[in-house]
């Protein structure tokens, strides 16, 4: 049996601001196995994305156990993780966050970058990712020349470009017409069917849920138990 991409124990995150305190993840406990596509689904304010943020090594839970790819990513100094994030983490965010000087083909290639591979190499990374969400014909064009959905689909193409073991996704949808959101539904079903890709997706869309292989409930800071 391969170890679990995600292992979370009672993991806790409080938010203090002067006399204040929020409660915004409360003794968590959450398995995510290689190949799972799971989807964080609840309202506004229960904690999905924070729980998200956690897992990808962006924020740091205030206690509790958690291990992501085998590793104990709460101690790692911020150098290390901003290496791990690099290697094992691909983002896809509501908004994109595109830059928009750069074209297509600039934009997914920007992670690459940060590796020794050489210009060609980076070149066959960038072209196969971008055939794969179907932007093969759009490498030239800037954010400003291109749909939302192609957008988002670009967006995917730049968090894949590095192969991560793990994808997260924030409401990748958010900003998308029905249509686009599920043509960019589709790619990620793709990438967790044919390319086996672990896909921990926060929506509140029930639509976008219906892609996924395990779905859990966040409320007021709380998973709920899984549904039989």
């Amino acid at each position: 049996m391969a170890e679990p991409v995600v292992q979370i124990s009672e993991l806790s995150k409080v938010f203090r601001r002067d006399s204040f305190e929020v409660r915004a993840l409360d003794r968590i406990d959450l398995t995510v196995e290689p190949g799972d596509f799971l989807c964080l689904m609840g309202p506004s304010g229960s904690g999905k994305t924070t729980l998200l943020n956690i897992i990808a090594g962006i924020d740091r839970p205030t206690d509790g156990a958690l291990q992501v790819l085998g590793e104990d990513v709460a101690e790692m100094s911020e150098d290390r993780l901003a290496a791990w994030r690099n290697v094992h983490i691909g983002f896809v965010f509501q908004t994109f966050n595109l830059i928009p000087v750069l074209t297509a083909y600039e934009n997914v290639e920007l992670p690459l970058l940060l590796t020794k591979l050489s210009g060609e190499e980076r070149k066959q990374h960038v072209l196969a990712v971008l055939k794969l969400v179907g932007l093969e014909d759009r490498i030239h064009h800037y954010p400003r020349q291109l749909s939302g959905g192609q957008e988002q689909r670009v967006a995917i193409a730049r968090a894949m470009v590095t192969d991560p073991t793990l994808l997260v996704a924030d409401e990748p949808t958010g900003d998308l017409d029905a249509h686009s959101a599920e043509e960019v539904l589709e790619i990620l079903s793709r990438l967790n069917t044919e390319f086996k890709k672990t896909i921990i997706m926060v929506t509140h869309d029930p639509r976008a849920a219906k892609h996924a292989t395990v779905t859990r409930h966040l409320e007021k800071g709380q998973l709920l138990p899984p549904e039989s």
